[in-house]
């Protein structure tokens, strides 16, 4: 595998193991917590986060609007241990799927459903960002409105 691969992929490992950390801190009742009327709740939030990896990929590999509906409809999280093991699943998922790149595979741009056109390896980047963006939004959800901090390190 391409060593910058590697790299990004240790890199989103990483949040996954604190994101998994950081469940497993929480109980059933955070889940219901909407530190904003309007937004996501933590268990919306944390829903999200567990289906990045593999939605993301879905979509770098050229995925159709639809294709990406039928692909949330068909996500099934109702516990924390659900979500734990989806995160995980769909990163194991993300991590095989670019151990096969090829260079060449790497090099070669596609375009998300929205038109956004990325290298599959730019996509890879774009899924460590997302996937530390929301961590960084739960975890701010549960210290400053929840109050309630994991005290999971967030970095190595």
């Amino acid at each position: 595998m391409n060593s910058y691969c590697t790299y990004a992929l240790h890199q989103i490992e990483v949040a996954v193991v604190s994101i998994v950390a950081i469940i497993d801190k929480l109980d059933e009742a955070d889940l219901l917590v909407k530190p904003t009327e309007d937004k996501h709740s933590v268990g919306e939030l944390l829903k999200h986060i567990a289906v990045i990896c593999r939605a993301d990929f879905h979509i770098s590999q050229g995925a159709a609007q639809e294709e990406m509906s039928a692909y949330y409809a068909g996500v099934s999280i109702h516990n924390l241990k659900d979500i734990q093991a989806e995160l995980l699943s769909n990163y194991s998922y993300l991590e095989q799927a670019f151990r096969e790149m090829t260079e060449e595979e790497l090099h070669h741009e596609m375009t998300s459903y929205w038109g956004v056109t990325y290298s599959r390896y730019e996509w890879l980047l774009e899924i460590l960002g997302h996937v530390y963006h929301h961590r960084g939004q739960l975890h701010a959800m549960l210290v400053h409105c929840n109050g309630k901090d994991p005290k999971v390190p967030l970095f190595e």
